[in-house]
C-alpha cells in the first residue's frame, strides 16, 4: 500500500514547538510532578461577568451560520476602540473585518495576498517569534525569509540590511509588536519609516498586534498611526487584553482593497466568529476597567519574580510589555537544556531556540500561573539557580 501523499509545506514545518511541550507536560504530571506552568501563553485570568453574560445572552434556539463580514454592531465597537486608543478614524464597513482570533487570519493571510508565481513572492518575517506567519507564507507556496531580531537593536529587524531587490520582491513584512516573545515595542519612527518603504516598494505591512493592551510602562504604539503612510493591515484580538483565548474573536483593519478581498475569501474557509462570540466581543471592546484590573494582575506576578531573578543574576533581556519576561540563560546552558533542568524541579518555562535560532540564549516565562504560583515559583528559583 503506498503511503499517503502530504503537503511538503506540511513536512516542512515539523512538530510545533508547544506541541513538545505539552508532551513533556503530560508525561511528567502523569509521574506525579507538580507542575506550574510558564510556557504557553494562554491567559488564566477570568473572563470578566459582562463579557459571560453577554455571550450567554446572545444564545437563540437557533443560531444560523455568522457571515464573513461580522456584525455591524462588533465592526462599530472596533472603530471607537480603535479611535479612542490609538487616536485613528476606521469605517467598520469597509475598513475592519472580525475574525476568528487572529492566529486564523495571520495564517490564511498570505492565501489572500500573496501569488507564489509572480517576482512578489517574498513573506518577510520576524525570529525570535510567532511561527504561524511563516508557515502561512509556506503553505501558501511564498519564499519565506527571516529577519532577526538582536537585543543589541532593541529587537527591531535592521531595517538597513534589506537590499531594495529584497524590498522589491516582497508581497508582505510582517512585524509584531509589542513582541513575543522579547517584550520589545517599537518607536513610532520605526513605524513610520517601515510604512514609507511598503508605499515605495508596494508590499504589504502587516503587523500583528496582539499585545497592544498588555503594558507595564506607557502604552505601545500601533502600525494604525502611520496608515495614511502606507500600505497597512493590523490584526488585534481579544485573547490577552480581555483573556478570551477559547472565544477566538479578533480583527483585521486595513483599507478598503484589502478587506473586500478578505471578504472574499473568508466565507470559503468558514472561519467568522459565532454570533454570541460576537455579542459578547462588543461588550469587550467597549470596556476598559476589566483591562486594567488584567494589566494590574500581570504587573503583580511580574514583581514577584524580578527581584529573584534579580537576586540570581538571571537578566532581564526584552521589554517592559506583553505578558512575557525575556531572559539571559544563566552559565553555559542551552535553552534547551536549561528549560529542560527547571522542569526537572516543575517549572514550566519556554527556551528561546522554540522562537527560532535568533533566540538561542533566552527564555521566556509567561505570566499566566496564579499569583500565588508565581510566588511559589520564586521560592523554586531561588533554590535551584
Amino acid at each position: 500500500m503506498q503511503a499517503m501523499q502530504v503537503s511538503p509545506a506540511l513536512r516542512a514545518t515539523g512538530t510545533y514547538p508547544f506541541v513538545r511541550l505539552e508532551r513533556a507536560k503530560r508525561r511528567l504530571a502523569a509521574e506525579g510532578v507538580a507542575l506550574i506552568d510558564f510556557g504557553k501563553g494562554d491567559p488564566m485570568e477570568p473572563t470578566d461577568p459582562a463579557i459571560r453574560a453577554a455571550l450567554v445572552d446572545g444564545l437563540r434556539e437557533r443560531m444560523g451560520y455568522p457571515l464573513a463580514e461580522g456584525l455591524p454592531e462588533l465592526r462599530r465597537a472596533v472603530a471607537g476602540w480603535c479611535a479612542r486608543r490609538f487616536d485613528v478614524d476606521l469605517d467598520p464597513e469597509t475598513e475592519i473585518v472580525p475574525t476568528y482570533g487572529s492566529k486564523e487570519a495571520i495564517f490564511l493571510l498570505a492565501q489572500v495576498v500573496v501569488d507564489p508565481r509572480s517576482e512578489r513572492n517574498i513573506v518577510l518575517t520576524t525570529e525570535p517569534g510567532y511561527p504561524v506567519p511563516d508557515r502561512g507564507g509556506a503553505f501558501a507556496g511564498a519564499e519565506v525569509r527571516q529577519l532577526p531580531l538582536r537585543e543589541e537593536n532593541g529587537f527591531l529587524p535592521d531595517l538597513d540590511a534589506v537590499d531594495d531587490s529584497v524590498w522589491e520582491r516582497t508581497s508582505i513584512a510582517w512585524i509584531n509588536y509589542p513582541n513575543n516573545p522579547t517584550g520589545a515595542v517599537a518607536p513610532p519612527e520605526f513605524l513610520a519609516r517601515l510604512a514609507d518603504l511598503s508605499r515605495e516598494h508596494g508590499f504589504l505591512l502587516a503587523s500583528d498586534e496582539a499585545y497592544t493592551e498588555l503594558w507595564f510602562d506607557t502604552p505601545p504604539h500601533s502600525a494604525l498611526e502611520v496608515r495614511e503612510r502606507g500600505n497597512i493591515a493590523v490584526f488585534n484580538t481579544l485573547s490577552k487584553r480581555s483573556s478570551m483565548t477559547g472565544y477566538r474573536s479578533g480583527f483585521v483593519a486595513a483599507d478598503r482593497e484589502l478587506i473586500d478581498a478578505l471578504k472574499q475569501f473568508r466565507p470559503s474557509v468558514g472561519t467568522a466568529p459565532q454570533e454570541f462570540v460576537q455579542r459578547a466581543s462588543v461588550v469587550a471592546w467597549n470596556d476598559e476597567d476589566h483591562v486594567e484590573r488584567t494589566r494590574a494582575a500581570y504587573r503583580a506576578k511580574r514583581e514577584v519574580l524580578l527581584p529573584v531573578l534579580a537576586r540570581k543574576d538571571v537578566r532581564v533581556a526584552g521589554g517592559s510589555a506583553t505578558m512575557f519576561l525575556w531572559l539571559e540563560v544563566p552559565g553555559d546552558d542551552s535553552s534547551e537544556s536549561f528549560a529542560e533542568r527547571l522542569l526537572e524541579h516543575g517549572l514550566v518555562v519556554s527556551p528561546g531556540s522554540f522562537f527560532g535560532s535568533a533566540g538561542e540564549g533566552y527564555w521566556r516565562i509567561a505570566l499566566v500561573p496564579t499569583y500565588d504560583e508565581c510566588r511559589r515559583a520564586g521560592e523554586i528559583l531561588d533554590a535551584v539557580l
